[in-house]
């Protein structure tokens, strides 16, 4: 196929209000300590990101260069967040 044929898929980025830089590898693992299951940790902090970007409040002080993903993981490190099972229904 020639390239002048190739139209190129341009999705647009996603806007956030907390533009900062990548997260940080030592929030992780502080994050990891408290919740070991990198599936739940993943699953988490995307859910929480999601929540901020779509403009809910951080319940934690945060500054300017902190990304979305950053404020997420202190929350969880903080103790702000917790993940609990619910029970199985007989």
């Amino acid at each position: 196929m020639e390239e002048s044929n190739i139209i190129p898929f341009e999705q647009p980025k996603p806007v956030s209000r907390f533009p900062g830089t990548p997260m940080k590898s030592d929030l992780v693992d502080k994050a990891a300590e408290i919740l070991p299951d990198p599936q739940v940790l993943i699953n988490v902090v995307s859910q929480r990101v999601r929540q901020l970007n779509n403009g809910r409040a951080p319940l934690v002080d945060t500054l300017p260069s902190m990304g979305a993903a950053d404020i997420a993981l202190i929350e969880i490190i903080e103790g702000k967040i917790k993940v609990t099972k619910e029970e199985e229904e007989a």
